[in-house]
């Protein structure tokens, strides 16, 4: 499957979070309400390029005609370019056999982890994060967040207009934003790690996973 834009992954998330909690797929109406999309033709425009790109199939004459492939596991994202989004190409250092079914909620993408800062949370340096791909986070989850052109793995903590994004290990300090002038976006929550037990850039996930609340 070709690589996604930003907005055909978080269709293909939708879609693919529509199955599970409703057992069939969203209505065009559906994802145009969802998105902020002003015409189905709008949809249909990113539906076409889903399908072009193998991450779908359009059944013809059918209101909720659309009917996921099969992905060859999860896509691998290194260090992030700066300012680009998380899938985008420069940023996937490939695919990998991991079941984005293992884990609940449903597994978007892996993150590897670079430094110690969540080391007490046993994530570690070289491991695979597995992340829920969303926008929005609860309170003491930890979440990969966007500051600016800078990617981040933290516990989230928010009051009001206020955030801090908390270490896992007293060597690091959090990071206190003020909400009302600090960008912060949140790119998904770690639902899982996968610990590499070889080595720091291995081929192919080994070890054990570790999973999240």
């Amino acid at each position: 499957m070709s690589d996604l834009t930003a907005r055909q992954a978080e269709i293909l998330a939708f879609i693919r979070d529509h199955l599970a909690s409703e057992g069939r797929p969203p209505t065009r109406p559906e994802l145009a309400a969802a998105f902020g999309i002003a015409s189905t033709n709008g949809v249909h425009k990113h539906l076409m390029a889903l399908a072009a790109k193998g991450a779908i199939e359009l059944i013809p004459n059918a209101a909720r005609g659309i009917r996921l492939l099969q992905e060859l596991g999860l896509p691998l994202v290194g260090r992030v370019a700066a300012g680009s989004p998380m899938l985008a190409l420069e940023n996937v250092m490939g695919r990998y056999p991991v079941d984005p079914s293992l884990f609940n909620p449903r597994a978007d993408y892996l993150l590897q982890v670079r430094g110690l800062s969540m080391r007490d949370e046993g994530i570690l340096d070289g491991d695979w994060l597995v992340v829920h791909r969303t926008s929005q986070a609860r309170n003491g989850q930890i979440v990969v967040a966007r500051l600016g052109n800078d990617v981040t793995v933290k516990r989230l903590k928010v009051r009001g207009s206020k955030a801090e994004l908390i270490p896992a290990n007293p060597d690091f300090q959090t990071l206190h934003l003020d909400l009302d002038r600090d960008p912060l976006e949140i790119e998904g929550i770690a639902v899982g790690v996968i610990r590499n037990l070889s080595a720091a850039h291995p081929p192919a996930p080994r070890g054990r996973i570790v999973r999240h609340a």
